[in-house]
């Protein structure tokens, strides 16, 4: 709040005593910049686009050899400590903290004591996420106990969440998990690992990126103008779904969210959820394709994080799709390790609704988030009971209704902010609420704008463009080469004006300071 008051006070006086338009202008161009440099440094941000960003890539293609992971690791921690140095603190504590345990492992990975430091080191990075991420709810409902038995109440800390210590606390475990099962080889050069653990470009939103999948590319990698190009439309397309599209139903979801569940109409209240189904999907896939294209600006292959989930046509599938990295994670680290479903069919159940319950309470330090991952526990293992095989039985269309139902219900206990708000909204949901608002605060939404950007999250929620795309590539074998050449180049051009246009439409968005939330600082 003092921050906005700042800026608030700053832009007053500007307008005040500039009497020059152009001067007005220039200043307050500046003023989208002066936000970031009080907070999170985002990708959708000004900051990060226009000077953070265009510096780190001139200093990594003027620099060779080590120097670039060098230059790598200080930029990583530079953009970690923009919004608190304390959170570089942090990052920096957990580096020297998996590169000594790591190499404890690897010295005694022939006998016992390899387990006890694994086990040492997976409880030091889980108390530090415990610490930072869980104190406050676990002390809240430690009080709702203490209240119950007439105990006086527990002092409640407030600590400030670090960005990203979800995804850079699971990067490190799978570093350690990693090295005792020997499936990779101990990082000596401290540099490395840190770069690994602190990479900017996955650091606040992911994806999850293990270890074994990145070790060589940390001591050796290949850059070059493909890569390079294909990282920037991948960046730009990233960068399109969070500012063009999630943004924009953001403005909805906040503000139907906001209002009392009780005195929502059914419309509304579909409209916020629907809106928020869609806001969550491209502001995190967006996310996840501007850390692959940033990762392959600098030459690393980050791996996909998302494969069009909304597709799904089964809560199983859909976990096949969803936040890949996150479902694989658990999968390999969790699920394999208690017994998956090699030993009973009563201890798979089990595993199941334990891996969704710890899927939940990773999202964040909330019953919401426990009972939304328990929801799709719960139907994982009433698709295996048998309803899966009875679903894929039925009409194709069915079952992504049935898929996308379920997500969607699930999602309202996602963004509500506690039980009864959730209770609430799904009253409203389904007609049991006595409205108070009317069609003006739907008529205000909708508008040609807002009925184009459906249109595009629909048919890109399910590669209606890359099966488009995909078609024309197959019809094109059917035409005289002279003519491809023709299509090619014209194709060539109509692809840059496209990626140029998206930069040129997301920066207008920006600096019209564009609602540009970040749904990430629970995660």
């Amino acid at each position: 709040m003092a921050r906005i008051k700042f800026i608030q006070k700053v832009r007053a006086k500007i307008t005040r005593f500039s009497h020059n338009d152009f001067q007005i202008l220039f200043l307050h161009g500046i003023l989208v910049f002066l936000p970031g440099l009080f907070t999170t440094m985002l990708f959708s941000s000004a900051i990060f686009l226009f000077s953070f960003l265009p510096i780190v890539i001139i200093g990594y293609y003027l620099l060779r050899g080590t120097w670039r992971n060098v230059f790598l690791l200080i930029s990583s921690l530079v953009f970690f400590a923009w919004g608190g140095v304390s959170y570089s603190l942090l990052l920096i504590l957990s580096i020297i903290t998996n590169y000594i345990f790591g190499l404890l492992i690897n010295k005694n990975k022939n006998n016992h004591r390899a387990r006890i430091y694994l086990i040492i080191g997976i409880v030091l990075n889980l108390m530090m996420l415990g610490i930072f991420k869980y104190a406050g709810f676990i002390a809240e409902n430690i009080n709702q106990l203490f209240e119950v038995a007439g105990i006086p109440p527990m002092p409640n800390p407030k600590i400030l969440l670090p960005i990203g210590i979800s995804f850079y606390t699971f990067q490190s475990l799978s570093y350690l998990v990693d090295l005792y099962r020997k499936e990779t080889d101990v990082q000596r050069n401290i540099l490395r690992l840190g770069l690994y653990i602190s990479l900017f470009p996955q650091l606040i939103a992911g994806p999850i990126v293990r270890y074994h999948d990145i070790a060589s590319q940390l001591q050796q990698r290949i850059t070059s103008f493909e890569k390079f190009s294909y990282g920037v439309q991948r960046f730009l397309t990233g960068l399109a779904k969070k500012v063009l599209i999630a943004n924009s139903f953001a403005v909805i979801a906040d503000q139907y969210f906001a209002f009392n569940p009780t005195e929502l109409s059914m419309t509304m209240a579909w409209m916020g959820i629907i809106a928020y189904t869609f806001q969550i999907y491209f502001d995190f896939s967006g996310y996840s394709d501007m850390a692959i294209g940033l990762g392959a600006i600098f030459g690393f292959r980050i791996p996909e994080n998302f494969n069009y989930p909304y597709a799904s046509r089964s809560i199983r599938e859909f976990w096949r799709r969803w936040h890949i990295s996150l479902s694989t994670w658990f999968r390999d680290y969790l699920y394999v390790p208690m017994g998956g479903n090699r030993i009973s069919v009563k201890r798979t159940y089990f595993n199941l609704l334990i891996v969704f319950f710890l899927t939940g309470l990773w999202h964040g330090a909330s019953w919401n988030f426990i009972v939304w991952g328990l929801i799709h526990g719960l139907f994982m293992v009433i698709e295996r009971l048998g309803w899966e095989k009875f679903l894929h039985k039925t009409w194709k269309p069915l079952q992504h209704i049935y898929t996308l139902f379920i997500v969607i219900m699930a999602w309202v206990l996602f963004r509500a902010d506690n039980f009864d708000h959730a209770w609430q909204y799904y009253g409203a949901l389904f007609g049991q609420t006595v409205p108070q608002y009317g069609l003006y605060e739907i008529s205000q939404y909708l508008n040609p704008e807002l009925y184009l950007i459906t249109v595009i999250a629909v048919i890109a929620s399910v590669n209606g463009f890359g099966l488009f795309a995909k078609f024309i590539k197959l019809n094109l074998n059917k035409i005289s080469d002279r003519l491809v050449i023709y299509i090619e180049a014209g194709k060539a051009l109509l692809t840059n004006l496209y990626f140029v246009g998206l930069l040129v439409l997301c920066a207008m968005y920006l600096i019209a300071e564009t609602y540009n939330p970040f749904i990430y600082f629970r995660f």
